[in-house]
């Protein structure tokens, strides 16, 4: 594959970063924390074909790639974008095209674990799926189960509000006997493929928002005067900007690595190390940024704490830190000895599912 295939349109960062720094405000963002959404910046949003760029035209999509809907969460991550990019497009919306079911012209959301919900001979749903994202304000729910790829009308069943620690809805749905569409869910894709394009998604927005955290602080602490001298020029507070910079740069590193090695493959090796990277560098990015913030990093009215809490909120979607450990430390272990250095640096070339 050539490498001008593996590049981004810059006017689709250009685009999409002026529009998520137009509408997502303070307040916008506050707003949206208290009412479970963000309607003006999704209707936006979804004009310009963003939620849907990464899916085939023939199926209703914008016809682009995995890099360019990548970016685009990277920088729904930087500028805290209160909406569901990534479940309408590269999850939700990927198991509908991928199966050959109607994409709607709403939002899209997925089921991160479905082996609470069941298709019966019937072909209606029953059951329960947790910890949806955006369930409450989704036209679909697509989630898979017995083989198959499923979508059901989320209000075809109660909805259990409820919000993720970053203030973003994160719904129970219960389901008896509720119509769906589904299909047999092609080679590729299954509930073990979608984990792994989840935790692309998180790693993605992870690393826009470690990157805007530590922005904001190098910021805060050259704007920040003590003892006649700006707060950023002390020590200890250059070792805490220092960190934050560094996590950073890991964390965009690690993203775009296992985004370029998604679009050519499954790339499940990059990505569980680049989640698991990422699950760590939010811890320790998080906390240099609230010590170099002090008192000021914990107030409402200061958005630091939109970001710290969305990364706290993402590490924890699709496999935490142990979770990911242990995937990453078991393909060692098959690899062996003398396929550790093939490993690490064919990546998902020389692995397996674990």
């Amino acid at each position: 594959m050539s490498a001008q295939l593996e590049t981004v349109d810059e006017l689709i960062t250009e685009t999409a970063d002026r529009l998520f720094g137009e509408l997502c405000t303070h307040s916008t963002i506050q707003a949206a924390e208290e009412t479970g959404g963000a309607p003006e910046i999704w209707a936006a949003f979804a004009e310009t074909g963003f939620p849907w760029i990464s899916l085939p035209e023939a199926a209703g999509g914008s016809g682009g790639t995995l890099l360019d809907a990548l970016e685009v969460l990277r920088l729904v991550g930087y500028h805290a974008a209160p909406i569901p990019a990534a479940e309408t497009g590269m999850l939700g919306g990927w198991l509908l095209a991928s199966a050959g079911l109607e994409l709607p012209e709403g939002i899209v959301t997925v089921a991160p674990d479905s082996a609470g919900l069941s298709i019966g001979a019937d072909g209606t749903v029953s059951g329960t799926a947790a910890m949806v994202p955006w369930g409450r304000a989704a036209d679909r729910l697509a989630f898979i189960a017995d083989g198959k790829v499923a979508s059901v009308d989320p209000r075809a069943g109660s909805i259990t509000e409820q919000t993720s620690l970053a203030g973003e809805p994160r719904d129970t749905l219960t389901f008896s006997g509720a119509a769906a569409e589904f299909a047999d869910a092609p080679a590729g894709v299954d509930a073990d493929a979608l984990r792994f394009r989840g935790a692309l998604s998180r790693v993605a927005m992870m690393g826009g928002a470690i990157e805007k955290m530590s922005q904001l602080t190098v910021s805060y602490t050259n704007e920040r005067h003590q003892f006649g001298r700006p707060v950023a020029r002390f020590q200890a507070v250059q070792q805490h900007l220092v960190w934050a910079a560094q996590d950073a740069a890991l964390a965009r590193m690690a993203s775009e690595s296992a985004g370029r090695a998604a679009h050519r493959g499954a790339g499940e090796f990059e990505i569980a190390a680049a989640k698991l990277n990422c699950n760590q560098a939010a811890t320790r990015a998080t906390k240099a940024c609230h010590q170099a913030h002090g008192a000021m990093g914990m107030t409402q009215e200061y958005p630091l704490h939109h970001y710290s809490r969305r990364l706290w909120s993402w590490r924890t979607e699709y496999g935490g830190t142990r979770e990911w450990s242990r995937w990453v430390g078991q393909a060692a272990v098959t690899a062996g000895a003398d396929g550790l250095y093939p490993l690490v640096t064919g990546g998902s070339a020389s692995s397996s599912r674990n």
